[in-house]
């Protein structure tokens, strides 16, 4: 577990605020005994940050107006800027065979591998079977397995 100081304490409200459930998990418990220990420090930073969180959350949504949106879509068209329907779809589709090579690749990995396993295997078996055969006595005898 590290240590927190006053500093990353105040870096860490700063980021993600006053409530400690937007903290991320791993900073949190280590926060939280700050809090305990130095409980002067941590509540005069928190009352500030909670503070410019009431603000924030105060503050009106701003709303991008229609003729906003317009004007930037005419300055686009004016420089020479085209809205493409249809993206990057030879880029889609070369992604698209290169990840199917990928994938046959891997399934002809896997067949070959199956099918020399069961060629090693049926090569084992034989010798087990011919060294059952070979031992003479009833004491000598094995169990395959």
């Amino acid at each position: 577990m590290s240590v927190m100081t006053p500093e990353r304490f105040n870096a860490l409200i700063a980021a993600y605020g006053a409530d400690a459930r937007r903290w991320p998990e791993s900073e949190r418990a280590v926060a939280q005994a700050f809090m305990a220990a130095e409980p002067e420090v941590a509540h005069a930073a928190l009352a500030e940050a909670d503070a410019l969180d009431a603000l924030l959350h105060a503050a009106p949504t701003p709303q991008v107006s229609m003729v906003l949106r317009d004007r930037v879509i005419a300055s686009a068209a004016e420089a020479g800027l085209k809205a493409r329907k249809h993206g990057r779809r030879w880029l889609d589709r070369l992604a698209l065979a290169l990840g199917a090579g990928w994938a046959a690749a891997a399934c002809a990995g896997v067949a070959a591998g199956v099918i020399m396993t069961s060629h090693l295997t049926a090569d084992a078996q034989a010798d087990a079977i011919l060294y059952q055969a070979s031992l003479q006595g009833a004491d000598d005898t094995e169990v395959l397995r």
